[in-house]
């Protein structure tokens, strides 16, 4: 029998529904298990090498299936620890509770310099660097109001793993720091007290929608904002008053304020949010208590960080990150530096000290806005920062600069992005910032086309008990 024979007999075998059992052999970044059943590849995520497993086959094609965990039959050698959370396996948090710290990260060196290694030739690339505190190490966290399963009471707290409507009340999570988990407990007991609603995916409809909670590392300012849609379920005009009085929002105010934390909440907010979509998005925001910001410290500077804004979710592994930034960029007296997707600004003012002038883009208006007040506060003059789309905006700057980094989301550079940068600058050198390796690796491939090489690379373990991690990459265009 020919290989495509035994090929189209297997996919005749092989259907969605059916369960199978296996060994993990393999696995990719993040989390994707590679099983062969006889010739067929199999992608289980949320697995761990060495592994036996039992999966049921969720998609078929002809080069590979995809499975769903349905239970680990036998541990691998390396899980020697038992989970530290009692939410292990139900929250959709963190996968790795059952191996220790030393080789989680050895894990994720080996698999982000695999994936370094499929495009580039002739790179350093460095030892990963640990996050200074593996554990409450998350400086914010949105939580979702819900239910844990069907009509069941009201749960505020972390999606249940593999699941899009089931919410886990996460009441000791560990990668946040303890003030979290009590100003959760909190809001759940305030709000079930009053038979509050949730809002509803499907029928939009009911009024909880998310908690969202920062707290900053060095000062220990915290923010908090309760997000619920506008309006209730009889009624078709918004009325955000009248909700706040069914909640009765002074009360849990005063709660709120009267809890003995470590840190100091510093904002209360209330935030309006209609959108279909289950992100958190604010579509008008009242201040309840205080301000409707906070301040964090990272290498002697100050950041103002409003609700939305972006900043590194590990402040302290931020401090580790941003040294190595500094590193690579190297001399930088009389540059001109681009932060491109500059969030609130804090690599353009850690660079700033030491340039001529630093510009950054940021498409999110509100972080441009808190980047201008952390520049004057921390008394640099020699930043600009410019509010919109990168690929719309570096046209109109009149500056060149002599140096770019980039910070982009997880998704990565717009492919026209990607290519004005590197054709219409042709700086001699660039550096690349990615919390998702598979999309850094996909713009470098475009980035080489360009006339670019890597020359060195490094990995900061921002993330400790869940398979991601921070990248940053030194590139060097091939004619210097």
């Amino acid at each position: 029998m020919g290989f495509l024979d035994k090929m189209l007999e297997m996919e005749e075998k092989m259907k969605k529904g059916q369960i199978y059992e296996g060994v993990v052999e393999k696995v990719g970044f993040p989390n994707k298990g590679i099983v062969w059943i006889e010739d067929r590849k199999v992608v289980v995520k949320d697995v761990l090498e060495g592994q036996k497993i039992r999966f049921s086959i969720s998609k078929c094609r002809k080069d590979k299936c995809e499975g769903r965990l349905l239970e680990i039959l036998e541990m691998a050698e390396v899980e020697t620890q038992k989970p530290f959370c009692s939410h292990f396996g139900v929250c959709g948090g963190c996968a790795f509770q059952t191996i220790s710290y030393e080789e989680q990260v050895k894990r994720k060196e080996k698999q982000v310099k695999e994936l370094l290694d499929e495009v580039c030739e002739d790179y350093q690339f460095s030892e990963i660097k640990r996050s200074p505190n593996p554990y409450s190490y998350r400086n914010k966290m949105e939580f979702s109001f819900g239910d844990e399963y069907k009509d069941g009471p009201l749960a505020l707290g972390l999606h249940k793993k593999g699941s899009f409507y089931d919410i886990v009340t996460v009441k000791e999570c560990h990668i946040v720091d303890g003030d979290f988990n009590l100003i959760l407990k909190t809001v759940l007991e305030h709000m079930k007290e009053r038979e509050i609603s949730y809002y509803h995916k499907m029928q939009h409809r009911g009024i909880l929608r998310h908690l969202l909670v920062r707290k900053a590392a060095k000062t220990q300012e915290i923010l908090i904002d309760l997000v619920t849609t506008s309006r209730e379920e009889e009624r078709d005009e918004k009325d955000l008053k009248g909700i706040q009085e069914k909640i009765e929002i002074k009360g849990l105010v005063k709660k709120l304020c009267d809890l003995s934390l470590n840190g100091k909440v510093v904002g209360i907010l209330h935030t309006q949010n209609d959108s279909l979509s289950d992100a958190v998005k604010n579509e008008g925001t009242e201040i309840l208590y205080g301000q409707d910001f906070f301040f964090e410290e990272i290498l002697g500077l100050q950041f103002k960080i409003t609700p939305f804004s972006f900043f590194q979710t590990n402040s302290l592994g931020a401090e580790v990150l941003y040294e190595i930034v500094r590193d690579y960029v190297g001399e930088t007296k009389e540059k001109v530096i681009f932060d491109l997707y500059s969030g609130t600004g804090t690599i353009a003012q850690i660079l700033a000290p030491v340039a001529k002038k630093v510009v950054g883009v940021e498409i999110v208006e509100e972080a441009v806005e808190a980047a201008k007040v952390n520049a004057e506060k921390n008394g640099l003059k020699n930043c600009v920062f410019i509010a919109g789309d990168v690929l719309k905006v570096i046209g109109e700057i009149e500056e060149k600069p002599d140096f770019i980094i980039l910070d982009p989301p997880r998704e990565g550079i717009h492919p026209k992005a990607l290519e004005k940068i590197a054709a219409q600058f042709k700086v001699p050198k660039m550096i690349y910032i990615s919390c998702k390796p598979t999309s850094l690796v996909r713009d470098l491939e475009k980035l080489q086309e360009y006339g670019y090489t890597v020359e060195r690379g490094c990995c900061v373990d921002m993330f400790p008990y869940t398979p991601h991690v921070e990248t940053v990459v030194l590139i060097q265009r091939k004619d210097t």
